[in-house]
């Protein structure tokens, strides 16, 4: 154990869970307050009033919600999924919903449940790492195609797709570490032109993006399209678990073979119904999301050689040492900014991963990109 760490230290690549609490736009450490610029409460639904109201709302008294200590296809199933699952459908005007307890479950467990021998996944260079737990637990044949390169995944389909029973493409809406946008439309087409299955993880989109806070589904006007969107209850909606948007066949596939499902303890019933109480605000929240696309626009306009489409932008440290020194700086400052490293991202591609709320307001967002410029 004592070498594992030295070595992670050598390479710069140490962690250390560090305790802190969230207070509005501020992350408090050490009793010191710091500006939060590493959050995915993208609305800032933590804010207290929230909770002040769900909590004059439920009966607190008429049954036990802070546990459902079994599997849902054991006694963990209660009335609390079947509400929220029928909100989340009703929300994308589609035919089912299925929540399981975090996004990392549900990525990791919903393609080996889905897929057989015989078939072939095509999933982007940059999916997140529990897509490629997922990936690896699967039966079937799987590849990865350059980032968000449509002529490279065409050219896979033009040689491959004769060869397979069903294809699957697997995709972010939003990209997790450079904040870019997949080109939804254009799978869209080619779901129709090679029959394919198109699976879209919208993680850093829900809530955030879209008329009714939809995801990039919704505002690029694809959602018919997409077999499974994928989103999560613990970023944008500040709660817990994630869900999956698909048809009812599917959904009953999923309830008997995806193991995440299957073998895991249900989500406590607070849990989910604090997930449906904010969800049934969602389309209110239109402010919000307008300034958090404002504070969007004021940052992604100082920053050069930055791909981000949405409120994560990347600044681009290389070096592992490097990256480290410029967090520590910032945060010397006032600021709280997560360093990430190789191998997370590319070598020479490590960077300071900022993620914008609408907590922030402009004055906070001209002062940081001072402060960004002073450390060059």
């Amino acid at each position: 154990m004592k070498q594992i760490l030295q070595t992670l230290k050598d390479e710069g690549n140490l962690r250390q869970l560090l305790e802190t609490h969230t207070q509005q736009k501020y992350i408090i450490y050490r009793n010191k307050p710091y500006l939060n610029l590493s959050s995915n409460d993208y609305l800032v639904l933590s804010d207290t009033m929230f909770q002040v109201e769900f909590f004059n709302e439920i009966n607190l008294q008429e049954r036990f919600i802070l546990s459902n200590p079994s599997s849902r296809l054991m006694t963990g199933n209660s009335v609390d999924y079947t509400a929220l699952e029928t909100t989340l459908a009703q929300l994308y005007k589609r035919e089912s919903a299925l929540v399981l307890g975090s996004g990392f479950l549900l990525n990791s467990g919903l393609l080996p449940a889905v897929t057989e021998s015989g078939d072939l996944v095509l999933a982007d260079k940059l999916v997140h790492a529990s897509i490629i737990e997922g990936l690896r637990l699967c039966r079937c044949h799987w590849e990865r195609f350059r980032h968000n390169d449509m002529d490279h995944l065409r050219q896979l389909l033009e040689k491959k797709r004769n060869d397979y029973n069903r294809v699957y493409v697997v995709t972010e809406s939003i990209f997790s570490m450079d904040g870019d946008i997949a080109p939804l439309k254009e799978l869209s087409k080619l779901k129709q032109q090679y029959d394919l299955c198109l699976y879209v993880d919208e993680a850093h989109a829900f809530g955030v993006r879209g008329e009714s806070g939809c995801g990039i589904c919704e505002e690029q006007k694809v959602t018919e399209q997409i077999d499974y969107i994928v989103g999560t209850l613990g970023k944008a909606l500040c709660s817990q678990g994630a869900f999956v948007i698909c048809s009812e066949e599917a959904k009953q596939v999923l309830v008997n073979k995806m193991r995440t499902l299957i073998f895991s303890t249900a989500l406590p019933p607070i849990s989910l119904m604090w997930s449906k109480f904010l969800i049934d605000k969602l389309p209110s929240f239109t402010e919000r999301r307008n300034v958090l696309e404002n504070n969007r626009k004021l940052l992604r306009n100082a920053l050069s050689d930055c791909p981000s489409e949405s409120h994560i932008l990347p600044v681009i440290v290389p070096g592992n040492f490097q990256v480290l020194e410029w967090a520590k700086a910032l945060r010397e400052r006032g600021y709280w900014v997560t360093a990430i490293r190789c191998p997370t991202v590319p070598k020479n591609r490590e960077r300071i991963r900022v993620s914008l709320t609408s907590g922030l307001n402009e004055d906070d967002i001209l002062n940081f990109i001072s402060i960004l410029k002073s450390c060059n």
